[in-house]
């Protein structure tokens, strides 16, 4: 199934113009050769609407529609069973491996200071004449 999905994803980069190669037209044709026509029929109509047809998932969030991919799924990736569709948008989805993702440096945690408790000043009032 791994090979499936990377198949689909070099289309993929071929289609949108996301790598140079030449003679694309022959590469195309190819990586459809080997993808089952149930994958490529669904893979062409999202990509007929405008859509990419497969997108990565980090962070447990699809990239293609930013929402929640249910930790099933992600297990189901993990072990290379079985290919999966995003429960939101449709597209099929991959993980991304740990190497790809680019370092993000951790953030510097700035110490704000507290202002000290400002001192409460008791007002003394006179007592007011009530008149009864």
């Amino acid at each position: 199934m791994k090979n499936l999905l990377q198949d689909l994803i070099k289309l993929q980069a071929i289609e949108f113009g996301e790598t140079e190669i030449e003679n694309a037209e022959a590469a195309m044709s190819e990586l459809r050769s080997k993808i089952p026509p149930q994958i490529l029929g669904h893979y062409d109509r999202l990509v007929a609407k405008g859509k990419k047809g497969v997108t990565a998932v980090r962070n447990q969030i699809c990239t293609g529609c930013h929402m929640h991919v249910p930790l099933g799924t992600i297990m189901t990736l993990r072990h290379g069973d079985d290919i999966q569709l995003c429960g939101n948008c449709g597209r099929y989805l991959y993980l991304v491996e740990a190497t790809q993702v680019a370092e993000v440096p951790e953030k510097k945690r700035i110490r704000r200071h507290r202002a000290a408790p400002s001192k409460v000043v008791e007002h003394l009032a006179e007592p007011v004449a009530v008149a009864h």
